[in-house]
C-alpha cells in the first residue's frame, strides 16, 4: 500500500518538473517578446501581459521549489511528511498574483486618467498577442492533462493559471486590435481587465490554499467513501468521530470504531489494522489513525471511580486463596453498565474430586462482588483434553483447549 504510494508521489513530481521546465521555457521567450515589442509598439496592454508571464515565471520557480520539497520523507520535525509545501506554495503564488494584479490596475487607471498622452499602438504588437494567446492555450491543454493524470492540486492549479494567461491574452489582443481602429482607450482598458483577472485568480488560489492550511476536511463524497470502507470492514459494527484533514494533495483520517466489547485486545487491534489498511486503497488517503471502541464514547462512558485491574486480580486471588487455588486469568471489562469480571480456573482442578465446584461453593462471590462494585462476576474453567476424560466428556467438548462456565454471580 505505502509503495503504491510511493509511486505515485515520485510520478507527480516528475510530471511537476517536467511540465514547469516547460512552462518556464514558454514563459521565458513569451516574456521577453512582450516587454520589448509592447515597449516599441507602445502597448500598455502587451507589456502588462509581459509582466504577468514575468509573475508566471516567478510561479513556476516557486513551484520547482515546493514540489522538490515536498517529497522529502517524513523526518523528526515534520512526522507527517512535507506534503503542506505544496500548499504553502500556492499561497504564495496567490498572493504573488493579487500584487501583480493590483500593480496592473493601478498603472491602466494613471493611462486612462490622461487619454490624451497614449499614442497610436504598432501592428506587431497585435501579431505578438495574437502568438502569445495560442502558445499559453497549448501550454495549458499541456499542463491540465498532465496535472489531472497525477491528481495534483497544485499542478491543476498552475495549469489553469496558464488558462488564466489565455485568457488575458485574449483580452489584450482585442484591446489592441481595436487601439489599431481608432479606440485608443482600449489597450489600457485591456491592461486593466488583465489585471483584475490575475488579481481574482490570486485571490481563488490563495484563499483555496488557506482553507487547506487550516486544516480543511475531505468534501462530503470522499468522507462518505471512507466511511464506506471502514464500515465494511470484518468486525466493525459501528462508527464515529470520524475526521478527515488536507495535508497538500492528500488527506489524514481519524476514526473510532465499535466492536464487540468482549474480545480480547489483541483481536480488537487486528481489525482495526484492517480497517485501516482498507482505507489506505483510497490513493487520497496518506495514512490513517483508527481508534478500538467497545461502546460509542461519544455517547456513554465506563464510570471513572471503577477498581483497576490489579486490585481485581489481588481480590479474587485473595478470595480463591481459602481453596488453595489461584486464577489462571482474570478477564475485566469496563463498560458504560459497570465492571464485569471473568475468573478462569486451572485446568487442573477439573481432575480433582469436584475439585472446581468445592472452589466456587467456598468463595463468597456476592461479597467478592460487593467488595469491587462488581455488574457481574462470571468463574470459569479451563478445559485440558489431554487429560483422561470418558468419552462421553470428548464428545462434550472441542479438541484443543476451551473454556467452560462453572458459576455467574
Amino acid at each position: 500500500m505505502l509503495s503504491a504510494t510511493a509511486a505515485q508521489s515520485a510520478e507527480k513530481h516528475h510530471v511537476a518538473r517536467k511540465s514547469t521546465f516547460a512552462s518556464i521555457a514558454l514563459n521565458t521567450v513569451l516574456m521577453a517578446l512582450q516587454i520589448v515589442v509592447g515597449t516599441f509598439a507602445h502597448s500598455q496592454a502587451l507589456i502588462a501581459d509581459g509582466v504577468h508571464s514575468l509573475a508566471d515565471l516567478i510561479s513556476d520557480f516557486v513551484v520547482l521549489i515546493a514540489n522538490r520539497h515536498s517529497g522529502a520523507k517524513p523526518d523528526a520535525d515534520h512526522n507527517y511528511g512535507h506534503s503542506r509545501y505544496e500548499t504553502v506554495a500556492s499561497l504564495f503564488l496567490g498572493a504573488l498574483l493579487i500584487a501583480v494584479g493590483v500593480g496592473m490596475l493601478w498603472r491602466a487607471g494613471t493611462r486612462l486618467a490622461d487619454l490624451q498622452s497614449i499614442p497610436a499602438v504598432h501592428i506587431s504588437a497585435a501579431v505578438v498577442a495574437v502568438l502569445v494567446l495560442i502558445s499559453k492555450e497549448s501550454l495549458f491543454r499541456y499542463m491540465l492533462r498532465e496535472a489531472q493524470r497525477v491528481r495534483s492540486a497544485m499542478l491543476i492549479a498552475n495549469a489553469w493559471h496558464a488558462r488564466s494567461d489565455a485568457a488575458s491574452s485574449l483580452v489584450v489582443a482585442i484591446g489592441i486590435i481595436g487601439s489599431m481602429a481608432g479606440v485608443r482607450l482600449l489597450d489600457p482598458i485591456a491592461a486593466a481587465i488583465v489585471g483584475f483577472m490575475v488579481a481574482r485568480m490570486g485571490w481563488m488560489f490563495g484563499w483555496d490554499a488557506l482553507q487547506d492550511l487550516s486544516d480543511r476536511a475531505l468534501d462530503e463524497a470522499a468522507t462518505a467513501d471512507m466511511r464506506a470502507l471502514l464500515l465494511a470492514t470484518p468486525g466493525v459494527r459501528g462508527l464515529h468521530e470520524m475526521r478527515t484533514r488536507k495535508t497538500g494533495d492528500f488527506a489524514l483520517v481519524d476514526a473510532h470504531i465499535l466492536v464487540d466489547p468482549l474480545i480480547s485486545v489483541s483481536e480488537g487491534h487486528y481489525i482495526a489494522e484492517l480497517a485501516r489498511l482498507r482505507v489506505l486503497t483510497d490513493n487520497r488517503v496518506l495514512d490513517a489513525l483508527i481508534h478500538v471502541d467497545p461502546e460509542n464514547d461519544a455517547i456513554a462512558r465506563p464510570p471513572v471511580d471503577l477498581p483497576p485491574r490489579e486490585r481485581v486480580v489481588a481480590e479474587v486471588n485473595a478470595a480463591l486463596a481459602a481453596s488453595g487455588v489461584q486464577a489462571a486469568s482474570v478477564n475485566i471489562h469496563y463498560l458504560s453498565s459497570g465492571l464485569d469480571v471473568e475468573v478462569v480456573l486451572p485446568a487442573s482442578f477439573r481432575a480433582s474430586d469436584g475439585g472446581a465446584q468445592n472452589v466456587t461453593s467456598m468463595v463468597d462471590l456476592d461479597a467478592l462482588k460487593r467488595r469491587l462494585g462488581v455488574r457481574r462476576l462470571s468463574v470459569l474453567q479451563e478445559l485440558d483434553v489431554s487429560a483422561p476424560e470418558s468419552s462421553q466428556a470428548r464428545k462434550a467438548w472441542p479438541a484443543g483447549k476451551a473454556v467452560g462456565p462453572i458459576k455467574t454471580a
